[in-house]
């Protein structure tokens, strides 16, 4: 109704005025809504704002965050170091436990990051614990990497060098844990410019003219001290003992290591790594005012195998794993070298293995490429044992013979059905009546000692020889005795080609030849791989073998992932938990004398990598393989329940975690992380 009056009211002037008028009223209406449209968009700004700002009044948000919304970032920085600062968070020491708090600056006491709080809160975070004495300062100092400085005393030119090595590593791995950029080191320098060996007591360090020096410390010198052995080869015999102190005075510490063998001092910078950690308040690293570290291994033999057949692994990831093992003070890398699926070892006198064995020419290894891995290694404290699998377990790279004039140097070479022939696709075995068989063994067997040097144990394989292979061709011989017959033909020749001297521990895989007393228990040691509950466990021992433990139900870090193929059983299950790996304890379960608890030379955690490659190791690896690291070197009793771990070593395998990711390893995570912010809440 009002509409039609105003349009009466506009029509009801004529000519001019009429339109003039018009025109007027049209205006101030328009002018009208356009005011009304004004105000609802100022009006609904007006509300925006006020919502914005309620949501960030008070502490809803801290300014660090605000500012971090601000900052442009990736999360898929490859270049950012793997730990992120946590400045929403600072911790406190609540009964040996650290306690997550709201973190506001200016407003509250200096941040308090977590590591800090770790280091200095209960229990003495060192992985694996220390098993004779381990004692902290509760006042702590820090300091930068550039007062750092090396100290030998040691009489032994070969000890310094490897001395040096393992320092200048060390060194490098804190300028990672530090964020800094890794100065080239003695080795990396022209030799004017590196350290002198002339004397026995040598001074090197971070430190160059003109670096700024800053921290609690003008000084920080370690001083390592090996008396009694020059021995840098691996045996079995090797003392690994060490002790470790540290001492403030007037700003400068001194830390001393004391040690019979250049592999306890390693040990010992192990330990002192452990003993110091960065600060992302400060930006500095820290460590204690005093301390005092003594320590031996329970296990001469703390092993982790990789097989490089199924899969193949850069030297990267080779030396990434040593590292790791270097810092769980785990000491023998097994090198699965070969197996039936490849063959990607360069042999210098049969190229030819290869060239018909390995997946492709870039995914191959050369004697210097084992080499190089066994220099590495012994830096860390790590001693290299490659193994080539046989009788067993060879198939592709040994079916050139006949080409050559050789005959056949294996049989069964991918037959079919695969499932008669041998225990996964695809089949092959050595030919045990070909001589030229034992030839290339033997010429294999001298590149390899030469290239990870002197050993008192060698690793021959011998396992999961299937019978039904043989008996195609050698049907009318005892081929349990052809298999016995084998193993002795390659301990022979592994004694040729070690210059007339044969290893004193020759290790073989546990299979059923080694239920047949055949192979001679003074010279051969046994890695079981059976369950744990097997009656072989006791057989063994009762028969005089040394063994190395493997078992698959507690140290198989390849289980529970599921069956990788459609016929036939694939796959173990389920997966090893890290408390499945520490908490197994074969020589306590099975109850061993005296006697029997010596010929248990230690043990080794197996990934077979039918399901790994590069992509997964890490994670597959670690941290399992450093809870193996602890009980094998402490071995500390377990009063609990089978499923239950005490807290404390949640918290420091936490850690150790951490100094892993901190070193470029992706290891697993553990549990949620607000579960290691908040320690002992989610056990």
């Amino acid at each position: 109704m009002m509409m039609m009056d105003s349009f009466w009211r506009f029509w009801s002037f004529s000519g001019p005025l009429r339109t003039r008028q018009g025109l007027r009223y049209l205006f101030k209406m328009s002018l009208a809504v356009s005011l009304r449209r004004a105000l609802l968009v100022l009006l609904s700004g007006a509300i925006f704002i006020l919502t914005v700002l309620y949501w960030n009044q008070g502490g809803g948000k801290t300014q660090a965050y605000s500012e971090a919304l601000e900052r442009p970032h990736s999360h898929k920085d490859g270049t950012a170091f793997p730990i992120p600062v946590e400045k929403f968070w600072t911790y406190k020491c609540e009964n040996d436990r650290c306690m997550r708090v709201s973190y506001h600056a200016g407003k509250t006491a200096k941040r308090v990051s977590f590591i800090t709080c770790s280091m200095t809160c209960g229990y003495v975070n060192i992985w694996p614990a220390p098993t004779i004495k381990s004692l902290v300062s509760a006042q702590t100092t820090s300091f930068s990497l550039e007062i750092v400085q090396l100290e030998m005393d040691t009489p032994h030119r070969e000890v310094r060098k490897q001395l040096q090595l393992s320092f200048d590593s060390f060194l490098k791995d804190l300028r990672q844990i530090q964020r800094l950029d890794y100065a080239a080191s003695p080795a990396e320098m022209g030799e004017s410019e590196s350290s002198s060996w002339s004397s026995n007591n040598d001074m090197v360090g971070a430190a160059t003219s003109g670096q700024r020096r800053s921290g609690g410390l003008e000084s920080l010198l370690v001083k390592i001290s090996v008396q009694k052995s020059g021995d840098v080869d691996f045996s079995l015999d090797n003392d690994e003992s060490y002790q470790l102190s540290t001492m403030t005075e007037s700003h400068r510490l001194l830390v001393e290591i004391k040690a019979n063998s250049f592999f306890g001092a390693r040990h010992g910078l192990s330990t002192l790594q452990q003993l110091i950690w960065f600060d992302d308040e400060d930006h500095m690293l820290h460590t204690y005012v005093n301390s005092k570290v003594k320590d031996a291994p329970k296990f001469r033999y703390r092993g982790l195998m990789l097989d490089t057949s199924r899969h193949f692994f850069s030297l990267e990831a080779i030396k990434r794993t040593i590292m790791g093992m270097g810092l769980a003070k785990l000491n023998r890398f097994h090198w699965h070298l070969t197996d039936a699926q490849s063959f990607p070892y360069i042999s210098r006198n049969y190229p030819e293995l290869a060239e018909h064995g390995a997946y492709s020419e870039s995914e191959t290894y050369t004697e210097q490429d084992v080499r190089e891995v066994a220099d590495f290694a012994r830096i860390h404290g790590v001693q290299v044992i490659p193994e080539i699998d046989a009788p067993a377990h060879a198939g592709n790279g040994w079916d050139w013979g006949p080409k050559r004039g050789m005959g056949e140097l294996a049989v069964c070479i991918n037959q079919q059905p695969w499932s008669f022939y041998c225990g996964e696709p695809p089949c092959g075995q050595l030919n045990p009546k070909n001589n030229h068989t034992y030839l290339i063994l033997q010429r294999l067997y001298e590149e390899l000692l030469l290239a990870t040097g002197p050993t008192d144990l060698f690793h021959l394989g011998g396992d999961e020889v299937n019978l039904d292979c043989w008996a195609q061709y050698f049907n009318d011989t005892d081929l349990r005795g052809l298999w016995c017959d084998f193993m002795l033909q390659a301990m022979a020749r592994l004694k040729m080609a070690n210059n007339g001297v044969s290893p004193k521990y020759l290790a073989v895989w546990s299979s059923a030849l080694t239920n047949t007393k055949c192979l001679p228990n003074s010279q051969f040691t046994v890695q079981v791989w059976g369950g744990s509950t097997w009656q072989e466990n006791y057989d063994l021992l009762d028969n005089g073998y040394n063994v190395i433990f493997s078992h698959v139900d507690a140290w198989y870090l390849d289980c529970g992932f599921g069956s990788w193929r459609s016929t036939g059983e694939a796959a173990c299950s389920p997966y090893r938990t890290w408390q499945n790996v520490y908490k197994h304890r074969p020589w306590e379960r099975m109850r061993l004398d005296k006697k029997r608890r010596k010929q248990v030379l230690g043990g080794e955690a197996c990934l077979w990598t039918e399901q790994v490659d590069e992509n997964q190791l890490d994670n597959r690896l670690w941290p399992r393989a450093g809870a193996l690291g602890e009980r094998l070197w402490s071995d500390p009793s377990d009063d609990h329940d089978l499923d239950i771990m005490a807290p404390e070593v949640f918290r420091r395998i936490s850690l150790f975690r951490t100094r892993l990711v901190e070193l470029g390893i992706k290891a697993e995570a553990l549990f949620p992380k607000y579960c290691a912010q908040n320690p002992g809440e989610c056990i």
